[in-house]
């Protein structure tokens, strides 16, 4: 004879209650971001190594800051700001050069790393999108590195002009001439815009192509990356003696309608006048560049989403 049951029958607020929580898209991609400064950590180690060595550097170099001083006064208004500032445009150059290099072997890493050591199984068994992996992957080059680059410039530049200024006034020089000839708020909004228009807008197709191609090689997705583009130079050359498809390349790599204008290494940073957003904005080779990197990106999401392990 079955016995009557004594369990009590579930309420509907305690099956509610152990309903999985539902993560938002913006915290995913929170997560996702994190996952990736956490497990490549020369995002942000490498710059700022190059800015404390930038900083040993030119706290040596200060033992004649005093003496450079002195011969600056004798110069003209314009020549002695060059002189002034160009310790400073250095260090953002220098600093700038290693967040591209980071960038770039990051982008070749990302999608190709996962897939040589076997850990995307793991990361596909959690309740994250492909979308969401590649999307966070693409916003480390196009935003994160941008921002620490500006984060990490400011603040060297501030503490290379307190060194200075502590030298000068313990050599029992002004620092009028030092302060006047460096306005480094002027120099932070170049730097800025800068790095938001030229490494996040126009090199946004090389680093989409870069991770197309850490999603597709299965080895040295560096040599995916650069033969290709050299065999079509090389056969564009020989066989109509022109080279359109290089001086496009150099177009893009050199920073496009802003790159003379905004550069660091050109010491050309003390005249916002020489900048112009509008045109910028509205010239073609950045809206087809843009098209072009989120062509990439979805054929990288493709390409994980059915890519399998190496």
């Amino acid at each position: 004879m079955n016995m009557p049951s004594n369990a009590m029958p579930e309420s509907p607020r305690d099956t509610q209650d152990r309903a999985p929580a539902v993560i938002s898209a913006a915290r995913r991609m929170y997560w996702s971001v994190r996952r990736e400064l956490w497990e490549s950590r020369s995002i942000y180690i490498a710059p700022l190594a190059v800015a404390a060595l930038i900083l040993a550097g030119f706290l040596i170099s200060a033992i004649h800051l005093p003496d450079k001083m002195r011969a600056a006064l004798a110069l003209n208004p314009m020549q002695r700001h060059e002189l002034i500032e160009k310790p400073y445009n250095f260090a953002a150059l220098l600093i700038m050069g290693t967040t591209f290099i980071v960038a770039v072997f990051y982008c070749l890493d990302a999608l190709h790393g996962e897939r040589r050591d076997r850990s995307i199984l793991f990361w596909k068994s959690l309740p994250v999108s492909d979308l969401t992996t590649v999307l966070s992957k693409a916003s480390i080059p196009l935003v994160v590195l941008p921002l620490l680059t500006f984060a990490i410039t400011v603040v060297t530049h501030w503490i290379m002009l307190l060194l200075s200024t502590a030298v000068l006034l313990g050599s029992g020089l002004s620092v009028t001439t030092l302060w006047t000839h460096l306005p480094l708020w002027h120099m932070s909004l170049m730097l800025l815009y800068h790095l938001l228009a030229i490494h996040a807008l126009w090199y946004a197709p090389i680093f989409g192509g870069l991770l197309l191609v850490s999603g597709w090689a299965r080895r040295a997705p560096f040599l995916w990356a650069a033969l290709p583009l050299l065999a079509i130079g090389v056969v564009e050359k020989i066989a109509f003696n022109t080279s359109h498809f290089a001086a496009m390349l150099g177009h893009r790599i050199s920073g496009g309608p802003e790159g003379a204008a905004s550069t660091v290494g050109g010491m050309s940073m003390d005249s916002l006048t020489q900048l112009t957003p509008g045109q910028f904005l509205i010239s073609p080779g950045l809206w087809i560049g843009l098209a072009v990197t989120a062509v990439f990106l979805a054929a990288a999401v493709r390409l994980r989403r059915y890519r399998e392990p190496i």
